[in-house]
């Protein structure tokens, strides 16, 4: 549960269901067995992962957006907000990026 990694790397470039994202984030962030496969919960997760520094890639997140939009939106908000969690107290040790190719776009 919430072992430390230096980076998390979430590819979602061959999801066709949205459970598989959320089993995605599961694997990849090491959330608990506990963790209820929906919004919330990912939520509730990710702030429960704080007080380490966090450095997210989240690739295959136009397959997302192709195919879940409203997942998608959900997804890119709550981790957007993370950001911003605790007026800013952790802004510095989140960083969390979309990688298209060989581009990479920081949410801020």
């Amino acid at each position: 549960m919430y072992q430390f990694k230096e980076l998390y790397t979430l590819d979602f470039s061959k999801v066709n269901y949205i459970n598989e994202v959320h089993q995605i984030i599961k694997n990849e962030l090491d959330f608990p067995d506990y963790y209820g496969m929906n919004w919330d919960a990912f939520w509730d997760c990710l702030t429960d992962m704080v007080s380490d520094p966090i450095h997210i890639e989240l690739i295959g997140v136009e397959r997302v957006q192709n195919k879940f939009p409203r997942h998608a939106k959900i997804m890119l908000d709550t981790l957007k907000e993370l950001k911003h969690w605790n007026n800013n107290k952790y802004k510095e040790q989140i960083k969390i990026e979309i990688v298209i190719g060989e581009a990479r776009y920081e949410i801020s």
